[in-house]
């Protein structure tokens, strides 16, 4: 009989919840295999954190530097760029088609990156935007298979749900749903599905609150009864199950608008269009391109960097400023596609992408879910001022930021490795105080494939 492996990424779920009372199905995995603290690799997002655990590799080697990108040739900042091809090095998947059975299938659902990958399943949102609206749609691979075998079991994917001022537990609910389907109808060797909304309760409550608590419960739920499916279909005793996170959280206490800052010491420069100011990034000396409690900056001119590193670590909130190729390298982030300086936050503050000093002129997609336009990362999204009817323009409503690296010797919290499985590898991989995302996913790659 073939075996299965189903890999829950539970965003949020740290070390620490494990053995909670309230959540039994993610305790038993862990009592029945083993389990282990996750040290995420730097910067510690979301999709940087998942190129890593499906290639085993760091971000030096992968390229995916965080959420965004930034184009040097044409100036422009891309963030949640959907396309496969941007990670540079072979994942799971891409190890099981060299030459092995044509009954070994993988799927993957709702992870990054993963538009046109070479997964024999692949499910992600892929909305079509008119002048007028948007067609919600998810991308899918056999073509068709979330219009004919998803959809008409589960109904339309809502994209609110999955991220804006209506985010919640629905989009992990309908995932899950998926999960469920995938498995039983497709039947993958492996199988990827992704658990967002902890993350949405996090940044707008803070990591310790009840509605954390209430979201990882109904995590466990979900995982209860994708496993129970797996055991209804008689396959529990030829799968394995292994339960992760991409990263912890810490509470935040205030922000740094850094392209604000860098426009008063005359480096970011800003075009007027319209009655708006927009940067230009073709002309200003240094801007930064923000994601959470990181900031990749980019310098126009080599011979400045040296001097705006030394004003960018007066900045109050700045805990590190890595400029040399060694200093990054400490950090497995010395890629081409990295900022000529990167600023990482301490651990209570986060960077905003603001840049204006009067709101009326903010561009228009400031006040809007609009997560490919704004070149940076923007959590205030997930709240709503009902005055306006729109996004506010208010970084201090963020509760919780993540992105920084941990320091456990600090009191930081750890993500969390945990499989059903016990054998000589995962002892192996195990030994240590804790564990990085790529060590897991090289044992995963190593395991099965």
């Amino acid at each position: 009989m073939k075996k299965h492996l189903v890999v829950f990424n539970v965003v949020g779920l740290e070390s620490s919840n494990i053995f909670a009372d309230n959540l039994p199905n993610i305790q038993q995995v862990a009592e029945h295999g083993a389990y282990c603290p996750v040290t995420p690799v730097f910067p510690a997002v979301t999709s940087t954190v998942q190129a890593s655990l499906l290639t085993g590799k760091y971000p030096n080697e992968h390229g995916i530097i965080s959420n965004g990108t930034y184009n040097r040739s044409n100036f422009s900042v891309s963030y949640w760029d959907q396309d496969s091809s941007l990670v540079q090095a072979p994942r799971i998947w891409d190890f099981l088609g060299n030459g092995k059975s044509d009954d070994v299938r993988s799927a993957v659902l709702f992870w990054q990156n993963t538009l046109h990958a070479k997964s024999d399943v692949v499910v992600t949102p892929k909305p079509i935007h008119l002048e007028n609206g948007m067609i919600m749609w998810c991308y899918s691979r056999p073509p068709n298979f979330y219009e004919d075998v998803l959809k008409p079991k589960l109904g339309e994917f809502q994209l609110a749900t999955y991220w804006g001022p209506i985010a919640s537990y629905k989009s992990t609910e309908w995932i899950a749903g998926a999960t469920e389907i995938t498995f039983e109808t497709q039947r993958p060797s492996i199988l990827f599905t992704y658990f967002p909304h902890v993350d949405y309760s996090a940044q707008r409550f803070g990591k310790d609150s009840s509605e954390v608590k209430g979201d990882l419960i109904n995590a466990d739920k979900l995982i209860g009864r994708i496993i129970e499916k797996v055991n209804k279909i008689g396959l529990l005793d030829y799968t394995d199950f292994v339960i992760l996170s991409e990263y912890p959280f810490s509470d935040v206490e205030g922000f740094i608008n850094l392209n604000q800052l860098l426009r008063d010491e005359g480096l970011l420069h800003v075009r007027q269009i319209g009655g708006y100011e927009f940067i230009d990034f073709e002309y200003s000396e240094a801007f930064a391109m923000v994601d959470h409690q990181i900031a990749h900056i980019y310098v126009r001119k080599p011979i400045h960097v040296d001097q705006i590193k030394k004003y960018l670590r007066k900045i109050h909130g700045i805990d590190k400023v890595l400029s040399t190729v060694g200093e990054k390298h400490k950090y497995q982030i010395d890629h081409p596609n990295s900022g000529d300086l990167i600023a990482i936050s301490e651990k209570n503050k986060w960077f905003s992408y603001y840049w204006w000093y009067d709101s009326d002129k903010a561009p228009p997609f400031a006040t809007t879910v609009d997560i490919h336009r704004k070149p940076g990362y923007d959590p205030v999204e997930l709240f709503f001022d009902h005055h306006k009817k729109s996004i506010p323009l208010d970084a201090g409503l963020v509760k919780s930021s993540h992105g920084r690296p941990l320091q456990f010797d600090s009191g930081d919290s750890a993500s969390v490795f945990i499989t059903s499985k016990k054998d000589d590898k995962v002892n192996s991989l195990l030994t240590k105080d804790s564990v990085t995302s790529a060590e897991i996913g090289s044992y995963l790659i190593e395991s099965y494939t």
